[in-house]
């Protein structure tokens, strides 16, 4: 398996966590919002690994602010990262999975199910990698390859516990979190993400699977 993050860091505490696992793990430092390091990022993990099987697209940023006060940089950032790095590693893996008969997991968000507010930009990003997972599945179903997506609710990971809202805004139009009282995991999302990718769900295409508690239901 090959994890590719920007942070160097934290693939360093990956690979380590990871060591006394099955397999091992490949840490490339990469950044999805450069069109040159995703080509490259790409073309390293096929080299290492022979082939692609599974694609997982996870890389995400979050911020909130008034809508009338959301910068071009910040909207571009959120856009650039959340959605552009998503078709990115899609457009450079595809011609690998059609060849393996491999797949796709977007990790999309209940924000793109629901009016979320002072998130426009995240909502917007969260909102195209749904359409772009539908669109892809489409098109390629003939030669083989299965694009899914991932919602996740509330999860408790850095980018949940570091929010903050703007001067005046009302936590209750945002505070919707599971009625199971508590955030989802980052294990929990991985099993999903496992299922999807996995053989068991050989006919699951163009789907989107809600993990969030019922926080939608």
């Amino acid at each position: 398996m090959v994890a590719a993050d920007i942070n160097a860091e934290l693939l360093g505490q990956l690979s380590a966590d990871a060591a006394g696992l099955a397999g091992s793990v490949t840490a490339l430092v990469g950044d999805v919002g450069s069109e040159e390091g995703v080509e490259r990022t790409v073309a390293e993990s096929v080299g290492r690994l022979g082939r692609l099987d599974v694609v997982v697209n996870a890389a995400g940023v979050l911020s909130f602010c008034h809508s009338h006060e959301h910068t071009l940089d910040e909207w571009n950032r959120l856009i650039t990262i959340n959605l552009t790095g998503t078709f990115l590693v899609c457009r450079e893996a595809i011609p690998h999975l059609l060849v393996t008969g491999g797949n796709i997991v977007n990790l999309a968000s209940t924000a793109a199910h629901k009016g979320q507010p002072w998130a426009a930009a995240y909502v917007a990003s969260k909102g195209g990698v749904l359409a772009l997972t539908r669109a892809l599945a489409v098109e390629y179903a003939g030669g083989g390859l299965r694009v899914n997506s991932i919602s996740p609710g509330a999860i408790d990971t850095p980018i949940t516990s570091a929010f903050h809202l703007p001067e005046g805004a009302d936590i209750s139009l945002i505070d919707r979190v599971s009625p199971m009282g508590r955030f989802g995991t980052p294990e929990g999302i991985a099993a999903g993400i496992a299922y999807v990718a996995s053989d068991e769900a050989s006919h699951m295409n163009g789907t989107d699977i809600l993990i969030d508690g019922a926080t939608l239901a």
